[in-house]
């Protein structure tokens, strides 16, 4: 199936979308192997007619797999969902996808450099130059799942030291060609996703992130794309869980007219929701909760004059007012690290005030309230002593999130491990324990945005050392034992 109208291909150049030519879409499609199991999920976040993810689709094995994209001009959109599984029309940066869903990322962004007034220019991270090809990129990557594979088409000049640190912090096995067609000066590269912990040596890393900036910056020529690809192909994994989201986060009067008439109206049985009128009221199967008194009480539904069985006759005012509830847990992710989660909720309190206005009685003009609020003891409350300011720090560079693994933790709850010592000494570039070739990689790594590695002595019998490592893109600093390395 081609592709597009030779003659049409440079028409849609314009305005960023370059459609991938034949020969290297065939080509690229023989790096890539089907799952002998369970159904594959692909995704294209920039589908354009959508011919490109349907041939990845028909070569997998169609009845295997479910084909996900997105497109953002809408006639491209609409013949997109003549070829694939599900399609959104939409800016990509206005739509919700669950993480880590599918298998197959193939991604070819549009290319250009981001306007100052361009509303994706907000959401881009980095210091780099700021393309669209990069924005694309940091937003697709969290979709990938682990071991997922990349193919990913660019221009070569895209890749500068950031985008290539990017690359080699997210990816292994990464091999990079050119495309057949050298009109745009597109490359085609592979690879598989791979938690950063996982990465190969630095040595290894190092090589290919100097192959790639040399392809990025002219030196080098890659290779083309081989006519047969004699090389171990890249297995697209079958799905690992269910996709929860996967739309559009704003809706536009076409789409919403769209999904009315895929549903037959607003709701599938108009009386089901407008056919209650006249129905008796059933009261409650059980006694109404807290929460139900908060709700009755913010709607006003509690208020007037009341008369108890004891005969005693209350005027009541009803009110009810939020606090926020603090709560902190500890959880581990994926990797076994001990995170500490503080959940912030909205409690509503609620508070009937009541004039007792009983004839005859003792306590005739005297107010009650009652509420679920803690009761306030009247003795005086004493502030706490202020802590003492801690150290001033002068960091070189973001910590991000700290976390640790459970051992590190069992330490530091135990009373044998204070890690605050370290982590000063991290964050300010005093590497601790390493050979000079290593903090020359820590040195170099401020520079171009790579991985950070300390290695400290305990002076513990079991655990001698602690090591930190804080990510490349200083989202996450991570204490560990070199044991669970």
């Amino acid at each position: 199936m081609a592709l597009m109208f030779s003659r049409l291909a440079h028409n849609f150049a314009k305005n960023g979308y370059y459609p991938t030519d034949e020969q290297t879409l065939e080509r690229t499609l023989q790096a890539l192997t089907p799952s002998a199991f369970g159904t594959m999920r692909i995704l294209d976040p920039c589908s354009g007619e959508g011919t490109a993810l349907a041939e990845v689709a028909h070569a997998l094995g169609r009845e295997h797999v479910q084909s996900y994209a997105v497109e953002y001009d809408r006639d491209r959109a609409q013949h997109s969902r003549a070829l694939l599984d599900q399609v959104l029309h939409s800016d990509l940066m206005d739509t919700m996808i669950s993480r880590q869903s599918f298998g197959l990322l193939w991604l070819n962004p549009p290319y250009g450099d981001l306007a100052a007034d361009h509303s994706g220019a907000s959401q881009y991270q980095g210091t780099g130059r700021r393309r669209l090809e990069k924005l694309f990129y940091q937003r697709c990557i969290p979709l990938l799942q682990y071991g997922g594979v990349l193919v990913l088409l660019v221009p070569s000049y895209v890749l500068d030291d950031e985008f290539c640190g990017w690359l080699c912090n997210h990816f292994t096995q990464l091999q990079v060609f050119s495309a057949v067609d050298h009109q745009f000066k597109q490359v085609v590269i592979f690879g598989i996703r791979i938690r950063r912990q996982d990465l190969g040596r630095s040595s290894e890393v190092t090589h290919t992130r100097n192959q790639l900036r040399a392809i990025g910056s002219g030196a080098v020529e890659a290779a083309d794309i081989p006519e047969v690809w004699l090389g171990e192909p890249y297995a697209v994994l079958p799905a690992g869980n269910e996709i929860q989201h996967f739309y559009r986060v704003t809706l536009e009067p076409e789409q919403f007219a769209m999904e009315i008439g895929r549903l037959s109206g607003l709701w599938s049985e108009f009386s089901l929701h407008f056919g209650r009128n006249g129905v008796a009221q059933r009261p409650p199967v059980k006694a109404l909760s807290q929460w139900h008194l908060a709700l009755a009480l913010a709607a006003g539904a509690i208020s007037g004059v009341v008369t108890s069985k004891s005969g005693r006759v209350l005027a009541l005012k009803g009110n009810t007012y939020k606090e926020k509830a603090h709560k902190t847990e500890f959880t581990e992710d994926e990797q076994g690290n001990v995170v500490e989660v503080r959940i912030l909720t909205d409690r509503f309190i609620p508070v009937i005030r009541a004039w007792d206005m009983t004839p005859g009685s003792a306590t005739r003009g005297s107010v009650l309230t009652i509420s679920s609020a803690p009761a306030q003891t009247a003795a005086p409350s004493v502030p706490d002593a202020p802590e003492p300011a801690p150290p001033v720090i002068s960091p070189r560079f973001a910590l991000g999130q700290l976390v640790s693994t459970s051992s590190v933790h069992q330490l530091v709850e135990e009373g044998l491990l204070n890690p605050m010592p370290f982590i000063r000494r991290h964050a300010q570039g005093d590497w601790g324990e390493l050979p000079d070739e290593d903090r020359q990689s820590n040195e170099q790594a401020l520079q171009y945005g790579d991985r950070l590695f300390s290695a400290y002595d305990t002076n513990l019998d079991d655990e001698p050392r602690l090591w930190i490592i804080t990510e490349a893109d200083r989202s996450v600093t991570t204490l560990l034992l070199p044991s669970e390395y």
